[in-house]
C-alpha cells in the first residue's frame, strides 16, 4: 500500500471557465443532461434540507455572441424528503432516493415546442424502514442497465428493476448497522461499504442473505462514504472516505487495497471517473475542494486504449505519475456532488450555488 500525501502538497491550478447559479436551496445532487451529440445543454439538481424539496431542471445553452452561460429553470417537481442520492438510467430517466425510505423512478418528458415536465413513472414507497417500523433514511443506490440496488441505515438491500413496480428483492439484515454506499461490481454482485468501514461483497443471485467476501476499508473503523468503479474494468474499484482519503482496489488479486490517496481535509463526498477518458479522475468534498486527477503528460498512455500500464493500479511510483488540479476556488462549505461530461464538469454546494466548470482539459 503506497500514499501519495506527500505528493499532495504541490497543487496545479488548472485553468476553466466557472460559472454558478443561486437556487436558494441545497443541492444533494447535480447531473449533466446530453441532449444531442455535440453540446451537454442541461441539467438536473435535486435539493434537500427544505420544508419541501423539489427537483428542477435547468437550461443552459450557450449563446454564440456572449461567453457567459446563464441557467434558467424550465422544470420542477416536488420530491417528498430529503433527496439523497440521483443518477440517471438514460438521457431522460432517472432514479432518486430520499430520507423517507423511499424510490422513485422519474422521466423528463419533453416535445417539440412545449416546455418540458418532470413525470413519476415508479414509486417504491417506504422500502427502507427498522425493525420498530419507523422510517430508515435510504443512503445511496447503484445501477445496472435497469438493475436498482438501493442500501439503507437499516442495514437493509432492495434489488429494484425499472420495469418492475414490485421490489424483486429484499436482503433483510444485510448489515447490523447503517450501509452507506453501494455500487454494482458486476450483473450478479454488488460491493456495500458501512458505518465501521466494513465493505461486503454480495452474489444476490444467491439464496442466502449473507456476502461472500468481507474486508475493511482500513486498519481503523473509518467509514466510506462513496464507491466508484472503473468505467471499463469494474474489478478496479476506488472508495472515499470521511476523513478524505481515496483507497484502490484490485478485486482481481485481492481483498488488500492497491493504493491509499491521502487527498482532501475533509470527508470525500463523491468520485467520478471521467466516461470517456477513464484514466482522468474528479473528487469533491466537504472541505469544498473539487479536484482533478490525472497521469502526467506523457507518463502513461490513456487507460483502456492500449496495452499501457493502469496508474491506478500502479503502487509504487503513483504519486510520480499524477498531477491533481484544484478546479475552483475553494468554498469552505460542503460540495456534496459533482457530474462530469466531456469537459464540463457541474458540482452542488452547500452554499445554495451550482458551480458549472466549462473547458475542463481531459486530454493529455
Amino acid at each position: 500500500m503506497s500514499s501519495v500525501a506527500v505528493c499532495l502538497t504541490r497543487m496545479c491550478v488548472f485553468r476553466a471557465d466557472l460559472c454558478f447559479t443561486f437556487t436558494e436551496q441545497r443541492s444533494h445532487s447535480s447531473h449533466l443532461i446530453s441532449s444531442g451529440v455535440v453540446c451537454f445543454d442541461r441539467t438536473c439538481d435535486f435539493n434537500w434540507d427544505n420544508y419541501q424539496n423539489s427537483i428542477k431542471l435547468w437550461d443552459f445553452q450557450e449563446n454564440e455572441e456572449d461567453a457567459e452561460v446563464y441557467p434558467f429553470p424550465v422544470a420542477e417537481c416536488p420530491h417528498k424528503g430529503d433527496v439523497t442520492e440521483a443518477k440517471f438510467l438514460n438521457a431522460d430517466t432517472f432514479v432518486t432516493t430520499s430520507s423517507l425510505g423511499s424510490v422513485h423512478l422519474m422521466k423528463i418528458v419533453s416535445e417539440h415546442g412545449i416546455e418540458p415536465v418532470i413525470e413519476s413513472k415508479i414509486n417504491w414507497e417506504n422500502i427502507h424502514n427498522f425493525p420498530n417500523g419507523e422510517i430508515s433514511p435510504c443512503t445511496s443506490f447503484s445501477t445496472y442497465d435497469n438493475d436498482v440496488a438501493t442500501v439503507g441505515e437499516d442495514g437493509t438491500i432492495n434489488l429494484l428493476n425499472s420495469q418492475n413496480q414490485n421490489v424483486v428483492r429484499k436482503i433483510d439484515n444485510a448489515d447490523s448497522c447503517s450501509i452507506h454506499c453501494v455500487t454494482f461490481l458486476k450483473h450478479s454482485e454488488i460491493l456495500t461499504g458501512n458505518l465501521r468501514g466494513h465493505l461486503k461483497i454480495f452474489d444476490i443471485r444467491a439464496p442466502k442473505n449473507e456476502p461472500t467476501t468481507t474486508f475493511m476499508l482500513s486498519g481503523t473503523q473509518v467509514s466510506p462514504l462513496c464507491l466508484q468503479h472503473h468505467p471499463t474494468q469494474r474489478h478496479l474499484v476506488v472508495a472515499g472516505d470521511e476523513e478524505g482519503s481515496i483507497t484502490i482496489w484490485d478485486l482481481r488479486q485481492n481483498t488488500y487495497p492497491v493504493n491509499l490517496l491521502d487527498a482532501h481535509e475533509g470527508g470525500v463526498a463523491e468520485i467520478r471517473f471521467h466516461p470517456d477518458q477513464p484514466d482522468q479522475l474528479f473528487t469533491c468534498s466537504s472541505a469544498g475542494d473539487v479536484w482533478h486527477w490525472s497521469p502526467k503528460s506523457g507518463g502513461i498512455a490513456s487507460v483502456g486504449l492500449g496495452t499501457a500500464e493502469n496508474v491506478w493500479l500502479a503502487s509504487e511510483t503513483i504519486k510520480n505519475k499524477l498531477d491533481v488540479f484544484t478546479l475552483m476556488p475553494k468554498l469552505h462549505k460542503p460540495i456534496n456532488s459533482l457530474d462530469v461530461n466531456r469537459n464540463k464538469v457541474i458540482c452542488g454546494c452547500d452554499n445554495e450555488a451550482i458551480y458549472l466548470i466549462n473547458g475542463v482539459n481531459i486530454f493529455k
